[in-house]
């Protein structure tokens, strides 16, 4: 399997080292998420400095911009990459899409399905000179003249992978998009037994099969430093994995193996307004439950582990190096992961 490295935060020239480091080091792709910073911003960073590594949003978040705002900011970034960017998109969820961002919500997956539409209906425009006439029930783009259209490029469009959770996205990746990123706040028999089930489902209704999309690595996959304490690590985890079961669209995967009391009791804390509800939800996770969610350990130990769950069963993994990993360790790891990868 492929492997990508999320893109350092902090100024240009750091993030262009990082990603300079991060092609010489032997990751495939480098990728940067909309958390706290621009998603794109650090690509843009990052093309100039590379030539080989891929660039993608792992994920930008679909919903927060009209599918012409996001055209042109992805095209310019295929374009400074000479065509190795990749769109990582994803829904959030509504509170953050009506709250956060102040957009509209409704029907997620039929949205998505139309934003994807849209979305390839104005590159095309742009590249091939179809004239863009996308009149749909959510977004509608019916004009573009000369002074707004970019000059075509030779790169094609940049390739689609779309976040899901449940089945219904999961489908819809299967039907119209070029990958899959399963949410990390999955397990190994969730995806064997739902998600895996559904991607299928969807490639079927599209006509396509396995090998005509990227499936990226579920789970939270965190390679521990061994520099800091080792169960203060694992204690961010424990947040992080009671942070999403408390949210009621992950609420299904807690399901399947028979914790939805669990969801319940993290729900009910996660609403209360007491300062220390989040530390108190982390002492619900225990160690059976982080070590399904999570694969941590040492890099050796992550890799294996990796390996051992997912593999030729995924396509790409998502793997952060501590500090000070020597160039020895991280080449093992790699390879390791290359050696198990989809046939």
């Amino acid at each position: 399997m492929q492997t990508s490295v999320h893109a350092a935060a902090g100024p240009g020239a750091e993030v262009a080292a990082f990603a300079a480091w991060a092609e010489r080091a032997g990751f495939d792709t480098i990728s940067s998420a909309e958390v706290d910073h621009d998603p794109f911003l650090r690509l843009a960073l990052a093309a100039p400095a590379t030539s080989r590594i891929r660039l993608a949003t792992g994920i930008a978040v679909a919903f927060a911009r009209t599918p012409m705002a996001l055209a042109y900011v992805t095209n310019d970034l295929q374009i400074l990459s000479g065509g190795r960017f990749v769109l990582g998109l994803g829904t959030q969820t509504r509170p953050h899409i009506t709250r956060r961002f102040g957009m509209e919500w409704s029907r997620p997956a039929a949205r998505m399905r139309e934003y994807v539409t849209a979305l390839r209906a104005i590159w095309d425009d742009w590249n091939t000179g179809k004239e863009v006439r996308h009149e749909g029930e959510f977004y509608r783009h019916t004009l573009m003249t000369a002074t707004f259209r970019p000059e075509p490029h030779p790169h094609g469009n940049p390739p689609i992978h779309l976040a899901a959770v449940g089945p219904l996205m999961t489908r819809l990746a299967g039907e119209v998009a070029d990958g899959l990123i399963p949410h990390g706040f999955s397990t190994e028999r969730y995806f064997r037994e739902i998600t895996l089930r559904a991607l299928e489902e969807g490639l079927a209704r599209s006509g396509r099969d396995r090998s005509d999309v990227v499936v990226h690595c579920p789970g939270f996959v965190h390679v521990l430093d061994p520099a800091e304490d080792v169960e203060r690590q694992r204690r961010v985890l424990r947040g992080r994995v009671a942070f999403y079961g408390s949210t009621p669209a992950y609420r299904g995967v807690l399901a399947l193996h028979g914790w939805e009391d669990l969801h319940q009791r993290l729900h009910a804390l996660s609403v209360r307004p007491e300062a220390d509800r989040w530390d108190r939800m982390a002492d619900l996770i225990d160690d059976e439950v982080l070590d399904t969610f999570c694969v941590s350990g040492s890099l050796t130990e992550v890799a294996a582990e990796v390996a051992r769950r997912f593999g030729g069963l995924v396509d790409q993994v998502a793997l952060q190096p501590p500090p000070g990993t020597s160039d020895a360790d991280l080449g093992a790891a790699l390879a390791t992961l290359r050696a198990a990868g989809r046939p």
